[in-house]
């Protein structure tokens, strides 16, 4: 089964920034957006439940039960024991398939944060101060801020027991590196976010935040397509109809991809021949989708992909790659999220991996058309002309660790070899 893992960020503040209220309106104005959104909670205090004494749930826990799952018509629950206190990483991981996961707190969690800064709290205030002679000084984000904080202190009047209790709640909770956007109405936490180069929304701004988040976390929309072509002269007969495990080989494409396709075609010119897949996967809605051009080459076909696709990204793969991932597939659609690049694509000591990569249809459509009537035919033949972002060996190995994602069958006797060794005979 393949797990979708889900992009997250976290909202993060001190002690009555209005955290949870931001998270409540982002998460609602996310989910009438048509988001399947997670969210996380971090709880500072060691011990809570969410269950009740004299409940039966909460007996078996009594009792010494480890785990608890709560379950009833739409919903469940679970309740685990841990021991000490879980990544927020490993949290998010155990959260897969949401468009979003939504995190309040976890400062330190290594995610993208968005700061919260309020002028009606005394710790927010004493934050945009300490952030704002940052931006003046220059100094980077990641600048040890706190020895700035201490040094506003002392050149305050002595602190009482409430002034003191601010500090300690702002001495560890400044902006730092991770720090993506600022949420204030505190005129100079704006004007220093803008001088770091940091978004800044206002409090009531939560369609601007909104937003952002689409834009910059939400996983985005992917168009798989899987190319298969015709008649194959070295298999001898279609790849896509070949056998592999007594069915289509194409079967075998669809149910690895589709669970990351969001729309999937496949581009073919014997449409006729694999109209059964409509039949056999009738959740998917596989769009058949004849080449663009009456001509044979790896660039018209990636022409054909990119006008077909309706959505923003588009993953295009081979139909004789046994293995295909839809890991690899996610992982390189928020690998493009993240670095804005054309173009993510596999590299190793052979080269590019072209047929298992990612294309921004957008920023590559252009540039194929314009290959395309200068004579090219080769798939790379437009990557001088995006921005390409390599996704190298072993980060296809940490989303992979078995490997083989670009293992292709071009003759019989390779696809009965790869046939062999999967099924151990």
């Amino acid at each position: 089964m393949v797990t979708i893992p889900s992009p997250a960020v976290a909202v993060v503040g001190r002690h009555n920034s209005g955290k949870t209220t931001l998270v409540e309106q982002l998460i609602s104005d996310l989910v009438q957006r048509g988001f399947d959104v997670g969210s996380v909670k971090h709880h500072s205090h060691v011990g809570f439940e969410i269950d009740h004494p004299g409940k039966d749930s909460y007996r078996h826990r009594a009792a010494g039960a480890r785990e608890t799952v709560i379950a009833a018509p739409g919903q469940m629950a679970c309740i685990k024991t841990v021991e000490g206190e879980l990544e927020c990483t490993d949290i998010v991981r155990g959260m897969p398939g949401h468009d979003v996961v939504i995190v309040e707190g976890y400062r330190k969690s290594g995610l993208p944060t968005i700061e919260i800064m309020r002028s009606g709290n005394a710790a927010d205030a004493r934050v945009a101060a300490v952030f704002a002679e940052g931006a003046r000084q220059g100094w980077p984000l990641g600048t040890d801020f706190t020895q700035r904080a201490r040094a506003q202190r002392d050149a305050n009047a002595p602190l009482d027991r409430q002034d003191q209790s601010d500090y300690q709640d702002i001495s560890n909770k400044l902006p730092t590196a991770t720090t993506v956007a600022v949420v204030t109405d505190i005129e100079e936490a704006h004007k220093a976010a803008v001088s770091y180069g940091i978004p800044s929304f206002s409090l009531d701004d939560i369609t601007g935040l909104a937003d952002f988040v689409q834009e910059r976390f939400v996983r985005p929309r992917v168009t798989v397509v899987v190319q298969a072509g015709g008649e194959s002269r070295r298999m001898g007969q279609s790849k896509a109809l070949v056998l592999f495990d007594g069915r289509p080989l194409i079967c075998r494409l669809v149910e690895r991809l589709s669970p990351v396709a969001d729309e999937f075609i496949i581009t073919t010119n014997e449409p006729e021949r694999l109209a059964f897949l409509d039949e056999a996967y009738p959740d998917v809605h596989i769009r058949l989708v004849r080449d663009a051009l009456n001509v044979r080459g790896a660039l018209p076909g990636l022409l054909t992909a990119l006008e077909a696709a309706t959505n923003p990204y588009v993953a295009i793969v081979a139909c004789d790659m046994v293995f295909a991932s839809a890991s690899l597939v996610v992982a390189e659609a928020l690998e493009m999220s993240a670095s804005g690049a054309d173009v993510v694509v596999p590299a190793n000591k052979h080269g590019y991996e072209p047929f298992h990569a990612i294309y921004r249809r957008e920023g590559c459509l252009p540039a194929v058309r314009a290959a395309l009537e200068d004579g090219e035919k080769r798939a790379q033949a437009f990557f001088d002309d995006v921005t390409i972002r390599e996704f190298p060996q072993e980060r296809v190995l940490e989303v992979e660790p078995m490997g083989g994602c670009f293992v292709n069958a071009n003759t019989p006797e390779e696809l009965h070899s790869i046939e062999a060794s999967l099924l151990g005979q």
